[in-house]
C-alpha cells in the first residue's frame, strides 16, 4: 500500500467495531437510519430544543424587521403570533420522515432528487449555512466581548479596529474565545447534547427575564411600554395588511432552513410522536414570547437610553455605559451577556452545525461525518469574514434573505414527494444503493421531476428578488411575491410537484413501509400487498439489499 493510500485510509471515518454496514460513498455511521440505542430524545428533549430555536437572538430582534415594514408594535406582536403558529405545521411535516424512518434531510433528498441529484439540494443548503454560521459566530463573539468587558472594563473601553475599520479588536478576541467553547461542545455527539441545551436555555431565559424586569421598572416614558408603542403604523409600501403579510412570511423564512432540516433532529426521537408536543406548543410559544420581549425591552430601553437598540448584547454594552461602569451594572451585564453567548452557541449547533455537518457527510461519507463537517463549516464561517459583509448590512440581509427563494421550493418538493407521492412509504435499503437496482435511481441517478418543480417554483420568486437587489424601493407584484417566499413558495411548489408526478409517475410508488421497524432486520422490507415470504418474487422488479444497519454504542468516532 502506497503512502497516499495509507493516508487516505487513515482519513476515513471510523466504523463501529461490530458494524454490519460498510462505509462508502453513500453510507457512514451518521447517515444510516438512527439505531435505537442512539435515539435518546424524549418529549422534554424537544421542548428544550425549541427553547434553543425559539428563545434566541434572532427571535428577539424580529421586531426590527417588522417595524421596518411599517407596522406598529402591537401589529408586530400580532404578526409574530401568527407567524409562530404557522411555523408549527411546517415543522411537524418536515420532521415526520425523521421521526418515522429515522433519516435526516441529506438522505431524504435521495428519494426526492435521486441518488446523484441529491447532491444539489444538499450543496445549496450547505452553501447558505456557511454565511449563517459565520454570522451567528460573529454575534456570539460580540456577546462574548460584552461579557468579558463586564469583568475587564479596559476591554469594554477598547475601540481599536481591524480590517479597515469593519471589525473591533475586542470583537475578534471575543469571537476566538467563542470558537473555543463551540469546538468543545461540538465534540459531544448530537444524541448527548441535551444537558448543554438545558444550560443554554436556562441562561438565555434568565437574560430575557432580567432585561424585561430592568426595562419595565426603569422606563417612565410611554405609559410603561416605552415610546415605540406610541408610533403609528406607516407601511413602507401598500397597506398595513400587506406589511403584516410580509412580516409573517419573514418569520416563516427565518425558520425556513431549520424546518427543512427538521428531520436531522427528529431522527433522534426515542418514541413515535415525541417531537410533536414541542413542535405544536413550545415552538410557537417560544418564538412569540421571545419576539414580544424583544419589542417591549427595545421600546422601554429607548425611553431610558434615548436610543433604539435591537441586539441584546449591544444593549447590554450601552447599559454598562449608562450606569458609568458601576459594579452592580457590570454584574448584571456579565450574567446577561453569558446568556447571550449560551444562546448563540445553542442556535449555532441546532440550526447550523449538526445539519451542515450531515450535509458534508452526505457529500463525502467516506471521509466526513457530522463532527468533521461542523468543524469545517466553522472554519469556513470565519474565513468569509462576516464583519465585512455586515459592514453593508442592508444589502447583505437582502441577499441572504433571498436564500429563501431556493429553500422554499426545496421544502415544497420534499413534502409532496414524501407525504403525497410516496404516501410516507420508503424502501430504506434503496437509499444507500448507488446504482440502477435502487428505485430511487430514476434516470442515471437524477429525478427530473424534482428539478422541474423546483426550477418553476424558484422562477416565480426570482424576478422580485432581483428587483429588490437592484432597487430597495421597488414595489410591484413580483416584489410582493418575493417577500412572501415561504408563505407562497412552499404551497405553490407542492402543487407543481404533485401535477408533475401525476403526469409522469415515478417508479416504486407504494413500495416500502411507513416506518423503520426495529424488530425486523433492516434489509428486509415488506412490500404492500405481498407476504414477506413472497417478496422474493419481486426481486427483479425491485431488488433488495440485505444489510442490517447496527452498531455498538460504545465505539468511538472522531
Amino acid at each position: 500500500m502506497t503512502k497516499t493510500k495509507r493516508f487516505l485510509k487513515w482519513l476515513e471515518v471510523p466504523q463501529d467495531a461490530d458494524a454490519t454496514y460498510k462505509t462508502d460513498r453513500w453510507t457512514n455511521r451518521d447517515l444510516i437510519p438512527m439505531p435505537r440505542e442512539r435515539r435518546t430524545y424524549a418529549i422534554w428533549s424537544y421542548c428544550v430544543y425549541w427553547c434553543i430555536s425559539g428563545l434566541c437572538i434572532s427571535a428577539y430582534t424580529l421586531g426590527s424587521s417588522l417595524l421596518a415594514y411599517g407596522v406598529n408594535c402591537k401589529q408586530a406582536m400580532a404578526a409574530i403570533a401568527i407567524g409562530a403558529v404557522l411555523v408549527s405545521p411546517l415543522v411537524i411535516a418536515c420532521g415526520w420522515m425523521g421521526e418515522r424512518h429515522h433519516i435526516g434531510f441529506t438522505v431524504a433528498s435521495r428519494f426526492t432528487w435521486g441518488m446523484y441529484g441529491s447532491y444539489f439540494p444538499v450543496a445549496i443548503r450547505a452553501f447558505t449555512t456557511i454565511f449563517w454560521d459565520g454570522l451567528q459566530a460573529y454575534y456570539g463573539g460580540q456577546a462574548m466581548a460584552v461579557t468579558l468587558g463586564a469583568v475587564f472594563p479596559s476591554l469594554w473601553r477598547m475601540d481599536q479596529t481591524l480590517a479597515g475599520g469593519t471589525l473591533l479588536t475586542k470583537d475578534l478576541i471575543g469571537m476566538l474565545i467563542y470558537y473555543v467553547f463551540f469546538i468543545a461542545i461540538m465534540a459531544i455527539p448530537p444524541e448527548k447534547l441535551q444537558i448543554p441545551f438545558i444550560c443554554s436555555s436556562i441562561m438565555f431565559v434568565g437574560t430575557l427575564a432580567g432585561l424585561l424586569a430592568w426595562a419595565v421598572s426603569q422606563n417612565e416614558v410611554g405609559g410603561g411600554a416605552g415610546p415605540l408603542f406610541d408610533i403609528e403604523a406607516k407601511p413602507m409600501h401598500g397597506s398595513v395588511g400587506w406589511a403584516m403579510m410580509f412580516g409573517i412570511a419573514g418569520i416563516l423564512g427565518s425558520w425556513g432552513g431549520g424546518t427543512l432540516g427538521q428531520s436531522d433532529w427528529t431522527r433522534y426521537a426515542n418514541r413515535p410522536f415525541a417531537p410533536i408536543v414541542a413542535q405544536t406548543i413550545m415552538a410557537p410559544l417560544a418564538i412569540f414570547v421571545c419576539g414580544t420581549v424583544g419589542i417591549i425591552v427595545t421600546s422601554c430601553a429607548n425611553g431610558i437610553l434615548g436610543k433604539t437598540i435591537w441586539e441584546p448584547f449591544v444593549l447590554l454594552s450601552a447599559i454598562q455605559g449608562h450606569y458609568n461602569n458601576s459594579s452592580r451594572a457590570r454584574a448584571g451585564v456579565f450574567f446577561a451577556g453569558a446568556g447571550c453567548v449560551g444562546a448563540q452557541l445553542g442556535i449555532s449547533i441546532v440550526l447550523n452545525s449538526v445539519s451542515a455537518g450531515m450535509d458534508l457527510a452526505g457529500l463525502w461519507p467516506r471521509y466526513l461525518n457530522i463532527r468533521r463537517g461542523a468543524y469545517i463549516f466553522a472554519a469556513m464561517g470565519l474565513a468569509v469574514n462576516p464583519w465585512q459583509y455586515l459592514s453593508n448590512a442592508s444589502v447583505f440581509l437582502t441577499v441572504i434573505s433571498g436564500f429563501g427563494i431556493f429553500l422554499a421550493p426545496f421544502t415544497g418538493v420534499l413534502l409532496t414527494e414524501y407525504l403525497i407521492v410516496r404516501g410516507q412509504r420508503l424502501v430504506l435499503e434503496d437509499l444507500y444503493k448507488g446504482d440502477s437496482s435502487s428505485i430511487y435511481w430514476y434516470h442515471a441517478g437524477f429525478n427530473w421531476r424534482a428539478a422541474v418543480s423546483w426550477a418553476i417554483g424558484t422562477a416565480f420568486l426570482m424576478p422580485g428578488y432581483i428587483m429588490s437587489l437592484s432597487d430597495e424601493g421597488a414595489y410591484n407584484g413580483w416584489v410582493k411575491l418575493f417577500h412572501l417566499n415561504f408563505l407562497a413558495g412552499v404551497p405553490a411548489t407542492m402543487v407543481l410537484h404533485w401535477i408533475v408526478n401525476k403526469i409522469s409517475p415515478p417508479p416504486g410508488i407504494g413500495l416500502g413501509t411507513k416506518f423503520h421497524d426495529d424488530s425486523v432486520p433492516f434489509g428486509m422490507r415488506e412490500i404492500d400487498g405481498i407476504e414477506p415470504e413472497k417478496a422474493e418474487s419481486t426481486e427483479s422488479k425491485c431488488p433488495q439489499l440485505h444489510v442490517n444497519f447496527e452498531h455498538s454504542p460504545k465505539s468511538g468516532v472522531v
